[in-house]
């Protein structure tokens, strides 16, 4: 990485650490573009530049989030189906306690469902998932356009993951520890891919 682009990167990590740490402090609603420039010490179009949207200040994970299910199954070994790809993934990354998951802390649990805004930006994060994870599939498939069945499949298994991200915020706020809420995670996600298993055992195998 140059130099220009380590300046930016070093930019873009004060901005977002000013912008939660604030968020927690005072809530998401309260506060403003222009409160985050003032506490990182920069212009407010430097703040929009890097954020467009203010709820991406608190939800720093857009890209990853968004691309994370994809890149699961475009990466699967030789032999592996979509499924069994992505129950591997989930497994691993309850078990590092991944933030893309779900593992937040009560703090920032609170501050999202607090949101309205928040809520439904997530919303939003978990639409994209979906139709990032269906275009994957249709291509390794070699559906036609007008084939349902990548879209459909991409339904069922982003649907695992919304449920699963929403009871790790539940159980963060109910005071569970991160290995309370990783063991909980881990069973969910067993019974429910399991429930998919008839159904897309043998769909998308590498």
């Amino acid at each position: 990485m140059g130099l220009r682009e380590m300046k930016k990167q070093q930019t873009r990590q004060t901005i977002s650490h000013e912008a939660t740490r604030l968020f927690l402090r005072h809530g998401f609603d309260r506060v403003t573009i222009a409160d985050v420039a003032a506490a990182a010490q920069v212009a407010k179009m430097t703040v929009t530049n890097y954020f467009p949207h203010k709820e991406d200040l608190a939800l720093d994970m857009h890209e990853d989030f968004v691309s994370r299910l994809a890149r699961t199954v475009a990466d699967r070994t030789s032999g592996e189906s979509a499924l069994i790809a992505l129950r591997r993934g989930f497994l691993n990354a309850a078990e590092r306690h991944d933030p893309v998951i779900g593992f937040s802390g009560p703090g920032f649990a609170r501050m999202v469902v607090d949101s309205p805004a928040l809520v439904a930006r997530l919303r939003e994060f978990h639409e994209e998932r979906e139709d990032a994870l269906a275009t994957v599939l249709a291509e390794q498939t070699g559906a036609s356009p007008d084939d349902p069945l990548p879209r459909l499949a991409a339904a069922q298994f982003g649907g695992v993951h919304r449920v699963l991200f929403q009871d790790a915020l539940r159980r963060t706020l109910n005071g569970q520890t991160n290995d309370e809420i990783a063991t909980a995670l881990a069973e969910t996600a067993r019974t429910a891919f399991n429930l998919l298993t008839p159904a897309l055992a043998t769909y998308a195998v590498l």
